[in-house]
């Protein structure tokens, strides 16, 4: 019979080996989010642009794409948050690129922003006149603008802050079927989602998250 002085090596082995692969894929995750010279995550799917908006929403809706303003700020424990989380889920990613254009706006920063109402300004300052003061915030901006809005006035909606995976797909999801045009407001929408998304689970309900 084996001792348990025999088997106590191999299950610190066993444990230590748990510890550092944990490590390792926590660092190769990490790695995965490529951060710029401003201290922001940079995915892939960002979309370059000179930030005037009324040419962004154009070019978006060419495509049959809706334009996304998405609002961070160096250091912000939300962003990264959501950069490493719901942000690496290959289906929101996939759907973010089958359905938007996304702009990143620096809170503090001093690029050019051309207004939807014409206005030049920094993308600090536009962020005062719209009165950003949270990151992350996602302004989801129209299929056409009539040049007498600013960006803010004219979004048909923002999201901010750092949510789950079905959350976040859920706006996602009815900004892009316009459900701001319907009787069903987010909340519902959300809601009746997650019933939908449980019911489909069947006995495993209980484990169907709801952020």
């Amino acid at each position: 019979m084996k001792s348990l002085r025999n088997r106590k090596p191999k299950n610190s082995a066993l444990i230590m080996f748990a510890f550092v692969l944990s490590a390792v894929l926590s660092v190769q995750a990490q790695a995965s989010v490529q951060m710029g010279d401003d201290g922001l995550h940079k995915p892939d799917w960002l979309s370059l642009s000179f930030r005037d908006i009324s040419e962004d929403v154009v070019e978006a809706t060419e495509k049959n794409k809706r334009l996304i303003i998405l609002f961070e700020q160096q250091g912000c424990v939300y962003c990264t948050k959501m950069h490493e989380t719901v942000l690496q889920d290959p289906e929101v990613v996939a759907y973010i690129k089958e359905n938007f254009v996304v702009v990143q706006y620096n809170l503090y920063g001093d690029e050019e922003v051309t207004d939807s109402d014409g206005e030049v300004l920094t993308e600090k300052t536009a962020a005062e006149k719209w009165e950003i003061m949270f990151t992350p915030t996602w302004m989801f901006m129209p299929e056409q603008l009539d040049g007498k809005l600013h960006a803010a006035d004219a979004a048909d909606g923002n999201m901010y802050g750092a949510f789950g995976k079905g959350t976040f797909l859920d706006m996602l999801t009815w900004i892009n079927q316009k459900g701001y045009d319907s009787d069903e407001g987010f909340q519902r929408f959300h809601s009746r989602r997650i019933g939908e998304r449980q019911a489909a689970a069947g006995e495993n309900a209980s484990s169907v998250p709801t952020d």
